[in-house]
């Protein structure tokens, strides 16, 4: 896997990313902000990224020649991914490229996943491969109830399918086209934490403090820092996290998405992101360093900076659905008006229903008003909206 390079990159060297959504944007605006120079892939002419990026090449992942001139920039890392793994690799021959392309393709994989982490000597929930219809048997049935997720290109509870009996988990197989996938026992889930891991090499790890993670419809819609839970439990998944980072030998920023388990609050590793995450976005106002700038000192071979949360806070997403349907903005004055909420828009061109369109921080005292003031600003957005 990838060595860190020897000697550190400092400024005005060119920093490449591949993807130029939200994440790239912010990655772009922490690297200028330290001096160094950007350049961005993305076949979208709107990337968000692009508007403060030095350089946008506005090509295909896969283009050789846009890939070539990437391979000039001193370090390369990424934005998500569902980027083609060999062209990490490609990358890698010629600069340093952090995430690694084989961590890359372990992440992108469902079922590789899996595997990686149950090496590392963590806990999955139940799963078996479904690769071909006659893998559901009646052993599957021990599953159930269950869902059926995609082994690859699932995010925003895309790929998912719900089942309960043999009969319903062939029909969803076959509904899901046949493709690689994982079936997983349903648990008795009683909340979802993330925690951010930055790792250099094994003498240099840092890890932020876990978010309790609450989704809508699939969605990531508020993250709370501190998570209400034990400090026990905070501390072993802070551990877990930091042990699977181990077991890769990752090199750079990593989310490890868990499941609360049952009465006694046990946790296993759901999924892996080999990037800085919605869960994290919390780090830009509340914490010492944030994810990006996290990303950025290590593809650049620094140690990653203080992760300490400096105040309590609730992330809160919004989606395309609070603006208007013929495109009028949303009421932005009562969030804009409160002194404790941070606002961060990401730049795209049109709103849909489901697409990621900004977030706000909210700080505060302690979690639980941190958690209700958002809410309470995230419905006064949709004051004008439909």
């Amino acid at each position: 896997m990838n060595k860190p390079t020897s000697r550190p990159i400092l400024p005005p060297a060119m920093l490449g990313i591949l993807g130029g959504g939200q994440l790239g944007r912010m990655f772009t605006v922490a690297a200028k902000t330290m001096g160094y120079r950007v350049t961005v892939l993305d076949p979208d002419p709107n990337a968000p990224a692009a508007e403060f990026a030095d350089r946008h090449l506005c090509a295909a992942f896969d283009d050789a020649a846009a890939l070539n001139e990437l391979a000039q920039c001193a370090a390369v890392t990424t934005e998500f991914e569902n980027v083609n793994a060999d062209a990490m690799r490609f990358l890698a021959q010629h600069t340093v490229v952090s995430p690694s392309g084989d961590c890359v393709a372990i992440a992108q994989n469902r079922i590789q996943e899996k595997a990686w982490i149950q090496k590392a000597g963590l806990q999955t929930a139940p799963y078996q491969a479904v690769c071909k219809a006659e893998d559901i048997s009646e052993a599957s049935a021990a599953l159930l109830p269950g869902i059926l997720k995609t082994a690859t290109l699932g995010y925003d509870g895309k790929g998912q399918i719900r089942v309960k009996s043999l009969d319903e988990l062939k029909a969803a197989f076959a509904a899901h086209g046949g493709v690689d996938c994982v079936l997983e026992k349903m648990v008795d889930l009683r909340g979802e934490i993330s925690v951010i891991v930055c790792r250099l090499n094994s003498e240099n790890v840092q890890t932020f403090d876990p978010a309790e993670n609450i989704h809508e419809n699939g969605i990531l819609a508020y993250s709370i820092v501190p998570a209400r839970l034990s400090a026990d439990v905070q501390q072993q998944a802070q551990q877990m996290a930091r042990r699977l980072a181990d077991e890769l030998d990752y090199v750079g920023v990593l989310a490890v998405e868990m499941f609360v388990v049952g009465d006694t609050h046990d946790l296993i590793v759901n999924e892996i992101a080999p990037r800085p995450h919605n869960s994290g976005h919390h780090t830009l106002n509340a914490c010492a360093a944030d994810q990006f700038q996290q990303q950025v000192r290590i593809m650049c071979g620094l140690p990653p900076a203080d992760t300490r949360l400096l105040s309590s806070c609730c992330m809160a997403n919004i989606l395309g659905d609070v603006w208007d349907e013929d495109g009028s903005e949303p009421n932005w004055l009562p969030l804009q008006n409160h002194p404790a909420a941070h606002l961060h828009q990401y730049g795209k061109k049109a709103a849909r229903k489901g697409r990621k369109m900004g977030h706000f921080t909210v700080l505060a005292a302690d979690a639980d008003e941190a958690l209700a003031t958002a809410q309470q600003l995230h419905q006064s957005l949709n004051t004008l909206a439909k």
